[in-house]
């Protein structure tokens, strides 16, 4: 069986953010014993990612080093309309990715122990986000 559901999830500032319950609280219920979700975010200049979920300095090093990778104002970028933070979110979205599947076991997401799910918002104002969450049972 195939679940689907596409919610929004709140306006996050630029940086990485713990969204692990905010996802979970969108997802169809009850979860199946056993099954995989995948979760894709409609957006070019966000991304998904997994990754520790107890010491906030990593998402804020996370940051730190996204924005060390992939610098604004570069002199051969093209795509300049939209300013300084735009081509960089396209760019760092592609690195990390739009979508993840996380197994389903007894009922729950099958995280490890520190394992969260980040949105990555690499605009400086992106908005509100769409997920598409699959479940596969």
């Amino acid at each position: 069986m195939i679940q689907q559901t596409t919610f929004s999830l709140a306006p996050k500032r630029r940086g990485c953010h713990l969204v692990t319950n905010e996802i979970l609280a969108n997802l169809p219920a009850p979860m199946p014993e056993t099954g995989l979700l995948n979760l894709f975010v409609q957006h070019t200049s966000c991304a998904l990612s997994i990754n520790e979920n107890a010491d906030p300095d990593v998402r804020t090093d996370m940051e730190e080093i996204l924005n060390h990778v992939v610098r604004e104002n570069e002199s051969y970028y093209q795509h300049v309309f939209e300013g300084a933070d735009d081509m960089p979110a396209h760019a760092k979205s592609s690195l990390f990715g739009v979508s993840l599947s996380i197994p389903i076991t007894h009922g729950r997401l099958n995280l490890g122990t520190w394992q969260g799910i980040y949105l990555c918002e690499f605009r400086n104002h992106g908005g509100s986000r769409r997920i598409v969450a699959t479940v596969i049972s």
